[in-house]
């Protein structure tokens, strides 16, 4: 009997089952972002049916620097408890030898009875053919759960995958006029406390953050993790610096040596200022231009896509921001309005409502969130 010939009634409860474990699995996959890259950070679960709902015996996801596999550790857990198992996992088994041998292999070897997967893995490597592997060898295949979510969770991945670039997150904070900041070299507080927090988690779990120079010459970032713990999380930080103005006496020059900077530049940029950074270990990356003094950013992603980048949040200011959006390379925005009014001396985050400049860019608002004071809203690619 498949799904078509059940009642309904059994149906709904099978897929509640189905979503309630592979949420599970979600929430495994979520612990990785920002550590896997080049691979995508994948969650996964093994339960077996007691009876009464089921049980998980193993859980993983894909370890620090893309291996082992979340199938893998996920598998190791559950141990002969995967026998006759049903395994969840957010993307579907890879089915190629790398450095590892395949998923596939691994799940067949443990005795698991029925595989649920949420979305096909778009890697030319494998799309469909893990899934094809498995029916082959017997087991029974399910595929689509919770797949909308998953396809959010693996973005970055579907991203480098079809378009050889990183998913790009813009994150900006606005006062309640809509300013960024103070016009000049000035720095203005605009979240909360709260705020700075979730920010900080979202860098843990990004692969690189960027920033345009006017931010670097703005605030003097740190662009750090600094939440307790999740220190050694900082992700590597790029500068978009078309004509290398960035100081050698800034916080982000004085720390490269205990967390990465990359600058970009253009093709003409002056060749002084690059041998200075270089020798403060910062590594300069020259793009072309597609006018003078102004980055080709399609192929700066492209160059981030070829380093293993699959996540890049991007905390710069509304030049770099515009661009981006101009280009339709942004695929997700999250805008924390603050309670703070700036006035006349602020920098304007857009020439237009936040929510028109967005839809322009094909993003439209998900989620509002209170975090404090400040209210967040979740803008995603529609």
């Amino acid at each position: 009997m498949n799904a078509h010939d059940m009642p309904q009634n059994s149906v709904t409860a099978s897929l509640h089952y189905d979503e309630r474990y592979m949420e599970a699995a979600l929430s495994y996959g979520r612990r990785g972002m920002g550590t896997t890259a080049p691979n995508p950070s994948v969650g996964a679960v093994v339960v077996v049916d007691n009876g009464n709902g089921g049980r998980i015996v193993g859980a993983g996801w894909t370890q620090p620097g893309g291996r082992p596999h979340a199938e893998t550790v996920a598998l190791a857990e559950a141990g002969e408890a995967a026998r006759g198992s049903t395994l969840y996992v957010t993307l579907e088994p890879c089915s190629h030898h790398g450095k590892t041998p395949p998923c596939v292999d691994a799940i067949r070897a443990a005795g698991v009875r029925r595989v649920v997967v949420a979305t096909v893995d778009p890697d030319s490597r494998v799309s469909g053919r893990g899934i094809e592997i498995l029916r082959q060898a017997g087991l029974r295949v399910t595929v689509g759960i919770c797949e909308a979510q998953a396809l959010r969770d693996h973005l970055g991945h579907i991203r480098r995958a079809t378009l050889g670039r990183p998913m790009v997150q813009l994150k900006m904070a606005l006062s309640r006029d809509g300013m960024v900041g103070l016009r000049g070299p000035r720095p203005a507080v605009i979240s909360s406390p709260e705020s700075f927090g979730r920010a900080h988690m979202l860098r843990a779990q990004s692969d690189a953050i960027m920033i345009g120079v006017g931010t670097a010459l703005a605030d003097d970032p740190q662009l750090t993790c600094r939440l307790p713990g999740l220190e050694h999380r900082s992700p590597v930080r790029f500068v978009v610096d078309a004509r290398l103005r960035l100081p050698l006496d800034s916080k982000l020059v004085r720390s490269a040596r205990k967390v990465p900077v990359k600058v970009i530049t253009t093709e003409t940029a002056p060749v002084g200022p690059e041998i200075a950074l270089r020798a403060a270990g910062i590594d300069v990356l020259r793009v072309r231009e597609t006018l003078p003094g102004r980055i080709d950013l399609p192929a700066m992603l492209g160059l981030l896509g070829t380093m293993g980048l699959t996540r890049v949040m991007v905390e710069g200011g509304p030049t770099l921001a515009n661009a981006l959006l101009d280009e339709g390379l942004i695929d997700e925005a999250l805008m924390v309005a603050g309670d703070v009014v700036i006035g006349g001396e602020g920098l304007p985050a857009f020439d237009e409502p936040v929510e028109e400049r967005l839809w322009r860019a094909g993003l439209a608002a998900t989620s509002t969130f209170r975090v404090g004071p400040d209210v967040m809203t979740l803008y995603q690619i529609s």
